[in-house]
């Protein structure tokens, strides 16, 4: 789509991300839902800190927008350390991880986004430096090359991948703690907007707040993202508050429906019930129906759908459900075969 998709819940670029950083909790008291990472982690860090040594690596795994570059700086925060953050397509060979590498000081923190996408030499230069905080690294090339080995401070590094199924089996094993981010609930939301709201000074009733967290897919960036469009809409077309029926009207100038969805979630289940009578029918195929990258129908569009229960993934393709058909009020088509259990699959590994 030309526009902006305001429900992505991917970011939507550095002045969004400068306006997320106001909103993120910076301890872990301070964070709401995922409670059983929360918890997880108050364990591994007290462990660490007891035996005065840095925290294992940890790798944060699931769909955009769920928190997971909050939770690296929460602990960098509880660690009382420096962090320090790249991603995977920034990392072209193993010299640009050595300034990084060489300069952190014993227990910092080296957070790398969508580590899924380093390349197989760096990948293999970081086992050493995980597994024994050394690496060998090659100066000069050609026949005056030589490779030194160089020691390291003891770090923690947090990789963070919303495809976690294409993480190497010796990537993965590497890491000590690995945590699956879940959507939130309404409710875990609702607290995450009364936070936001406060934070931007923004008049909002709790009504108002609780029905943009039931249109937010489960992904706090989402909510984050309502809430400040509302807050403009609010501002130029109603009295600067926030009300149920200010969001209401606010949002369907967004076209997003109750639900959450929006005009291409309802493109994609329309071409599955009308054009492919229900599916299966291959991702490659509605991308190419519907004019868009195939990853982001997987990367953005299905998983809410498939947390909603509007689609199913079969080994055959994507099926819409009758639940899909009667929030679009379309007949559910007769031809549609529901799957076997064995053959539905997740979109994100649960691992």
């Amino acid at each position: 789509m030309a526009r902006e998709r305001i429900i992505s819940q991917q970011s939507l670029g550095p002045d969004e991300e400068q306006y997320s950083v106001s909103l993120r909790p910076q301890r872990l008291d301070e964070i709401v839902g995922q409670r059983r990472i929360v918890e997880q982690l108050r364990i591994a860090l007290e462990a660490a800190q007891r035996r005065g040594e840095p925290m294992d690596h940890v790798l944060l795994s699931g769909p955009p927008g769920l928190g997971k570059t909050t939770f690296a700086h929460v602990i960098a925060n509880e660690l009382t350390a420096t962090i320090r953050v790249t991603s995977g397509p920034a990392i072209a060979k193993p010299g640009d991880l050595m300034h990084w590498l060489t300069e952190m000081k014993r227990g910092d923190v080296l957070f790398i986004d969508e580590i899924h996408r380093l390349s197989k030499p760096v990948e293999e230069f970081l086992y050493s430096a995980m597994e024994d905080f050394r690496v060998d690294f090659t100066i000069d090339s050609g026949v005056g090359g030589r490779t030194v080995n160089i020691a390291l401070k003891p770090f923690t590094l947090i990789g963070a991948t919303t495809r976690s199924g294409l993480l190497t089996g010796a990537l993965r094993d590497r890491f000590g703690i690995p945590f699956h981010f879940e959507f939130y609930q309404p409710e875990e939301l609702t607290e995450i907007l009364k936070r936001s709201a406060r934070t931007l000074a923004v008049d909002g009733d709790p009504r108002a707040l609780e029905t943009i967290a039931a249109r937010a897919r489960g992904t706090p960036r989402v909510a984050n993202r309502l809430l400040k469009r509302i807050r403009d809409y609010a501002q130029v077309r109603a009295d600067g508050r926030l009300t149920p029926d200010v969001v209401d009207k606010a949002l369907d100038l967004q076209r997003i429906d109750a639900l959450g969805l929006d005009d291409l979630d309802r493109m994609l289940l329309t071409a599955l019930i009308e054009t492919y009578r229900g599916g299966p029918a291959g991702i490659d195929a509605l991308a190419a129906t519907l004019g868009q990258e195939r990853d982001t129908l997987e990367d953005v569009v299905e998983p809410y759908l498939l947390q909603i229960g509007f689609i199913i993934r079969t080994k055959q393709g994507r099926m819409v459900t009758r639940a899909a058909c009667a929030h679009l009020g379309l007949p559910f088509p007769q031809t549609t075969t529901p799957p076997a259990a064995s053959e539905t699959g997740e979109l994100f590994d649960t691992d």
